[in-house]
C-alpha cells in the first residue's frame, strides 16, 4: 500500500467518522441530550476529510514496472506531454487524473489448446501454404510497450493495443507468412526462415505503433487430417524403403564377410602349399646334397657300399642263401682261405 492509497483510506475514515459523529448528534439530540461541542466536531471531522480527500486526489503513486499518463483540463492538448515516472507524484485535484500502462513484457498467446490462448476454446491461425495445405499454427507473441510512446499508446489505442492490434496484426501476419512457402519448406528446411520472416515482419508493425517486440514463439503447427494421414503413410513408406535398404546392406556385408572368409581359407592354402613347395625343395636339395656326398665317398671308397649293405642286415643272419644262376647285387668280397700255421716240435 503506497503513500496515495494511504491518504484516501484516511479520507475515507475521516468522512466516516463525520457522519457516524451527525448521526449520533441527531440521536441524541432526538432524546434530548444534546452533545456539547457537537458542531464543532463535526465541522473539524468535515474539515479533515475534506483536505484528506483533496490530497488523496492529487497524491499519484506509479510504480516501478508502470508510466502515468496526465490527462489534463488544464493542458492545451488535453494531456502533458510528458510522461510520469515511477514514484510519488501530484496532480491538480478533480481537473487531473493519471492512467498508467505497463511496460513490463506481456504475453499474447493462440493456441489449439482450450485452456492456453488468450482466447477460450481453439484460438489457433488457420493459414493457407503456397501449394494450398492447411495449417493450424500456434504462436505467442512477447512484447512490451516502449516507454517512450506510452503517450502515444494512449491518443492511438488506449486499452484496445492487445485486442485490436496485437491479435489483428499477428494473425495476419502469419497467414501472408504461410502462403509464401510450401508445406514441405514450413515443417523442415524453411522453418526457421519462415518463423524468422514472421518476427521481422511483427516487430516492424509494432515499432509502428509504440510497441517493441521481445520475441515471437512459434509453438506448434498442426496439419488437416488428410495432410496428417498422408504424411504418416509417407514416413511408414520410407521406413519400409529403410529397412529394405538395410536388408540389403546386411546381406551386402554377410556376402562379403564371406568372401572375405573365402579369400582367407584360399590365401592359407595357397601359403600351406607354398610351405610345403618350400619344405618339399629343401628336402630334396638336402637329399641331393647327400646323394652328392655319398656318390662322392663311394668313389673314394667302393668297399664302403658292401660295408653298409652288411650294416643293414639283420643282426642274427649268419648263412644267407642266393641263387646260384643270378649275379649278386653287390660284388662280394674274395674269400681266401685261412692257413693253417704250421706244428710245432715239442
Amino acid at each position: 500500500m503506497n503513500v496515495a492509497q494511504v491518504v484516501r483510506l484516511l479520507a475515507s475514515l475521516a468522512w466516516l467518522a463525520a457522519i457516524g459523529m451527525i448521526f449520533i448528534s441527531i440521536v441524541r439530540a432526538g432524546r434530548g441530550q444534546p452533545i456539547r461541542r457537537s458542531s464543532t466536531v463535526i465541522l473539524v471531522l468535515v474539515a479533515i476529510a475534506i483536505l484528506l480527500t483533496l490530497v488523496g486526489a492529487g497524491l499519484v503513486f506509479v510504480q516501478p514496472e508502470e508510466r502515468g499518463v496526465v490527462i489534463s483540463a488544464l493542458a492545451p492538448k488535453g494531456y502533458r506531454e510528458e510522461a510520469l515516472q515511477p514514484g510519488l507524484h501530484w496532480v491538480v485535484p478533480f481537473f487531473e487524473t493519471v492512467v498508467n500502462y505497463p511496460i513490463s513484457r506481456q504475453t499474447y498467446t493462440m493456441s489449439i489448446a482450450p485452456l492456453e490462448g488468450a482466447v477460450q476454446g481453439d484460438d489457433s491461425v488457420t493459414a493457407r501454404t503456397a501449394d494450398g495445405q492447411e495449417l493450424f499454427i500456434d504462436a505467442s507473441v512477447i512484447f512490451a510497450i516502449d516507454p517512450n510512446e506510452v503517450i502515444g499508446i494512449h491518443i492511438d489505442w488506449k486499452d484496445r493495443y492487445v485486442d485490436e492490434l496485437i491479435r489483428p496484426q499477428s494473425r495476419g501476419i502469419i497467414r501472408n507468412a504461410a502462403s509464401q512457402y510450401g508445406v514441405e519448406e514450413i515443417v523442415s528446411t524453411k522453418r526457421d526462415d519462415f518463423q524468422a520472416n514472421m518476427e521481422t515482419a511483427m516487430e516492424e508493425k509494432l515499432a509502428e505503433n509504440g510497441l517493441v517486440l521481445v520475441d515471437f514463439i512459434l509453438r506448434n503447427i498442426t496439419f488437416s487430417p488428410e495432410y496428417a494421414a498422408s504424411v504418416e503413410q509417407k514416413q511408414i513408406a520410407e521406413q519400409q524403403a529403410q529397412q529394405a535398404a538395410l536388408v540389403v546392406e546386411q546381406r551386402k556385408q554377410e556376402a562379403e564377410q564371406a568372401r572375405q572368409t573365402a579369400q582367407g581359407r584360399a590365401d592359407a592354402l595357397v601359403i600351406d602349399a607354398e610351405g610345403k613347395a618350400k619344405s618339399n625343395l629343401i628336402e630334396a636339395e638336402a637329399q641331393a646334397k647327400a646323394l652328392e656326398l655319398l656318390g662322392a665317398a663311394l668313389r673314394s671308397n667302393p668297399a664302403l657300399l658292401n660295408y653298409e649293405y652288411i650294416q643293414r642286415l639283420a643282426p642274427g643272419i649268419q648263412v644267407m642263401l642266393v641263387p646260384n644262376d643270378n649275379p649278386y647285387l653287390l660284388p662280394l668280397p674274395t674269400l681266401v682261405p685261412a692257413t693253417t700255421p704250421p706244428a710245432t716240435a715239442p
